[in-house]
């Protein structure tokens, strides 16, 4: 995924670490846990922490990460992705908060039945996490599965929202995830 550098940045602290925001004039086109996995390079963008979408993003992610929101009413842009990764990262869009649902299942909602390693692998790419809430889907019998940000973001977003998911780790992680207090402390 290519992101045009003339993009307006700002990082902000949340307690989850901190968070990098990049938009164009008119909307939302990125938002990373720093150094997560498949973040781009932003270091010839702009920083602008008065950008009016930065500002936006940045309140409304702080209620929401405070439990004082529950949806998201920014203007985003999905176009730095193919048209499949646009597919699926519009359908995540769906998964209502406190619901989650497994690969196959959004491999089915865009048509694509057979293609949940494709979906996994596009949901791995999404720019705009939490807002277009990668964090939703989990593996087979909700099971946890990666997360470019951290399964322990992972978890804390979880948690957060109320969403069922099973606490079995996969091999090398944690076998009890942090409570919501920790997670977001």
């Amino acid at each position: 995924m290519k992101f045009s550098d003339s993009l307006a940045c700002a990082t902000v602290p949340s307690a989850l670490g901190p968070i990098v925001l990049a938009a164009t004039d008119v909307a939302l086109v990125g938002l990373w846990f720093d150094g997560q996995r498949h973040q781009p390079d932003g270091s010839r963008w702009r920083q602008a922490l008065g950008h009016p979408v930065l500002v936006l993003a940045s309140v409304q992610l702080g209620d929401y990460l405070a439990g004082r929101r529950s949806q998201f009413a920014l203007p985003l842009s999905l176009a730095g992705g193919s048209a499949f990764e646009q597919a699926v990262w519009r359908a995540l869009q769906d998964i209502p908060r406190g619901c989650s649902c497994s690969y196959s299942a959004v491999a089915a909602a865009i048509g694509r039945p057979k293609a949940a390693r494709a979906v996994g692998a596009a949901v791995g790419r999404n720019p705009l996490g939490i807002i277009v809430p990668c964090h939703r889907v989990l593996g087979t019998g909700g099971a946890l599965t990666g997360y470019a940000g951290g399964l322990a973001r992972k978890v804390a977003l979880l948690q957060l929202e109320g969403a069922a998911f099973a606490p079995h780790p996969s091999p090398g992680q944690p076998t009890q995830p942090p409570s919501p207090s920790e997670s977001l402390a």
